[in-house]
């Protein structure tokens, strides 16, 4: 598999949960390559280099796979939008909100389709359940916001109760 096919496939499977650069990819490929738990292969499409596997590769990734898993890594760019959202117009705010529901319901859309054609008893399928558990949950979340509350409320013609999320700097 050359990097650019390993960095497609690492998006097309596990990419909703790890974030995995192309960059990274072939950085990685080249560390694996020199301590040879990958060797190279064939030749693939436009002349990329494939890399197969090695026995010794195969051991450690047994090994690494077989760990206890660490503490997961929170990196959530909203959030940390919302922490400093004193220093922004509400407006703005909610428009961040809206752009970061919508992407969330495809999301949610796309992880229903995949789980209907899945079979149910795959272990993998539980990494899907749980995505499944996370978009609904951020949705519900995303919409009990205090800027979505206003920007709801605008739409309808009510007045919402919202304090101001701009503070003063002087």
């Amino acid at each position: 598999m050359s990097g650019w096919e390993l960095a497609s496939a690492v998006e097309a499977t596990i990419g909703n949960f790890w974030n995995v650069t192309r960059s990274q990819v072939y950085r990685e490929l080249r560390t694996l390559a020199e301590a040879r738990l990958v060797k190279p292969g064939d030749r693939g499409p436009r002349g990329r280099q494939r890399f197969v596997i090695t026995a010794a590769g195969r051991r450690a990734f047994a090994a690494w796979i077989a760990r206890p898993p660490g503490q997961e890594l929170i990196r959530f760019p909203l959030l940390l939008t919302l922490f400093f959202a004193d220093h922004l117009e509400a407006e703005q705010i909610a428009e961040f909100i809206e752009t970061h529901r919508r992407r969330h319901e495809e999301l949610l859309t796309r992880y229903k389709s995949m789980f209907e054609s899945s079979d149910p008893e795959a272990p993998r399928v539980q990494t899907l359940r749980f995505g499944l558990a996370y978009q609904q949950t951020l949705l519900k979340w995303l919409d009990s916001l205090p800027w979505q509350a206003r920007q709801r409320a605008g739409r309808s013609g009510r007045t919402a109760r919202v304090t101001s999320s701009r503070r003063s700097t002087s």
